[in-house]
């Protein structure tokens, strides 16, 4: 695994920032990183995050497999979108979903669809 730009730390400080940012219609999951500009499509990282102030930070490998652009439709915010590697195994987006468990079927806007 080649990680170019090494770690990426993030924050994901709530659950409705949470909610924006989590991408399940991909394989594994993955998390939408606004403000995430200097990385590239294809490219692999190793994403250290924090979650609404749980001191364990969720170590993940990730590829960037979404790109919104400045300026995008909507208003959505720039950054990109990181798919979980096969190797985290699906306990990242377990994690994920079992904090927005409720809101999973939400109507609500989030960072990509």
């Amino acid at each position: 695994m080649n990680f170019a730009s090494g770690i990426v730390q993030h924050n994901i400080p709530d659950k409705a920032t949470l909610y924006a940012s989590f991408m399940p219609f991909l394989k594994n999951g993955g998390l939408f990183l606004p403000g995430q500009n200097q990385l590239r499509m294809g490219q692999e990282i190793f994403l250290v995050l924090s979650m609404m102030g749980d001191p364990e930070r969720i170590r993940v490998a990730a590829k960037v497999v979404w790109v919104t652009p400045p300026g995008a439709q909507g208003n959505r915010p720039a950054g990109v979108g990181v798919q979980f590697l096969e190797a985290d195994q699906g306990q990242t987006r377990a994690k994920i979903e079992n904090h927005i468990a409720g809101m999973l079927k939400s109507d609500q806007p989030t960072y990509t669809l």
